[in-house]
């Protein structure tokens, strides 16, 4: 049998979870949540790279959409409960192909019944704006993991991408990290620098999580996991879900991206500005300096390493379609899973193995997470410490 081919019969069987997808912030950027002006039960790829055929085609069977929000939006915990009302809407147009998922069990339903188990995770500390009580409601309304920090720093973390100001975890970072464990939901640590990944591993007594991030030792960029780190998620539990973004997964790109972040400053503007002039000047340091492409062999370095670092029973898939203006060769969209299975079947990947990539471990994680829950809610009352309480500064 082609290795396509049977790529394809595994996922029927197995279906991929998938850690990370932003197709709530683009129905938001693109259309204001206008769903009829964006239906993901026709082709969308024109606008998206995700709709239901896609996700269908690429045998998807469970998917994590971020509830992400800006750091600098005026009101973080409003805009998450509106991305939170958008998969919301989502679900409540496509019963047929999407199942509300909270727990491992829904997610286990959903696959008996062929329905695509949805769940959500909030990708930013900032969502809760401080406040556990605000936490515990994001968990009641259907959050299932946290990410601690986006690209910015929060009072309590520190980010892969800003200055280091806390050192990792502060005292409420670690309260944050311990109600998460009371409540079952999963401490996200993507986006985080690496003190705060060896922190939350500390202070954390469930599995944690990697939704989207890849390995370090492959390609040097702070997203990225680092090898000893890695090394601890099979004492933890957890998993480290491969992402597909190109800066973040090929070196060339990563250097490229800076080359091109460097010539935007130059000539005056901020690295992420989108303005007419400063797309010029962009574009003309592409049509300089060619983009480098990733291929669905440099994510698959990146699980090879991976599995050497942690093993196979700690690995998954977290694409960030949706959340990335480029992606792979032969990974464009949602439907392309099947190439990635593909090509670690080819590199000598056993069945049981790619089961435990797709399905089994990001199952085995959540509820590993319930059932350190339901012990400590036994034990431990909900916290209602502050910020104010555990971070201020000596008198």
């Amino acid at each position: 049998m082609a290795s396509g081919e049977a790529a394809r019969e595994l996922l029927r069987e197995f279906p991929v979870v998938d850690g990370h997808n932003d197709l709530p912030w683009a129905l938001r950027e693109q259309v204001r949540y206008d769903l009829d002006a964006r239906d993901i039960a026709a082709d969308q790829s024109a606008h998206l790279h995700t709709d239901l055929p896609r996700l269908r085609a690429g045998g998807v069977g469970a998917q994590y959409w971020s509830v992400y929000v800006r750091t600098d939006a005026p009101d973080p915990v409003a805009a998450t409960l509106e991305q939170i009302d958008c998969v919301r809407q989502l679900l409540a147009r496509h019963p047929e192909d999407l199942r509300p998922a909270l727990t491992a069990a829904d997610m286990e339903a959903a696959r008996r019944e062929g329905r695509i188990a949805s769940l959500m995770g909030a990708e930013g500390g900032h969502s809760i704006a401080n406040s556990l009580g605000t936490l515990r409601g994001l968990y009641g309304l259907g959050v299932r993991y946290m990410t601690l920090t986006h690209n910015d720093n929060v009072d309590w973390a520190d980010s892969a991408t800003d200055e280091p100001r806390a050192g990792g975890l502060t005292a409420f970072g670690r309260e944050v990290v311990r109600e998460m464990n009371r409540l079952g939901m999963l401490v996200d640590l993507s986006h985080v620098a690496a003190t705060t990944m060896r922190d939350a591993l500390d202070a954390s007594s469930a599995p944690v999580i990697f939704s989207h991030s890849s390995a370090r030792a492959v390609c040097d960029h702070p997203r990225n996991i680092p090898d000893d780190v890695l090394e601890r998620l099979p004492a933890n539990g957890g998993m480290a879900m491969v992402t597909f973004v190109p800066k973040f997964v090929l070196q060339a790109a990563v250097d490229w991206t800076a080359a091109a972040d460097e010539n935007m400053r130059a000539h005056g503007f901020h690295h992420l500005d989108t303005t007419p002039e400063a797309m010029k000047v962009h574009r003309a340091f592409e049509e300089r300096h060619p983009r480098p492409v990733a291929t669905v062999a440099t994510v698959a370095d990146h699980l090879d390493h991976m599995r050497e670092a942690a093993g196979i029973d700690h690995l998954g898939i977290g694409g960030d379609y949706d959340g990335t203006a480029f992606t792979p060769d032969g990974l464009d969209d949602v439907s392309g899973y099947p190439n990635l299975i593909a090509e670690l079947l080819d590199r000598g990947w056993s069945k049981a193995d790619l089961t435990k990539l797709t399905w089994k471990n990001a199952v085995r994680v959540l509820d590993a997470a319930e059932g350190v829950a339901r012990g400590l809610q036994g034990t431990r009352s909900p916290s209602n410490a502050t910020i104010e309480s555990l971070d201020a500064p000596a008198s």
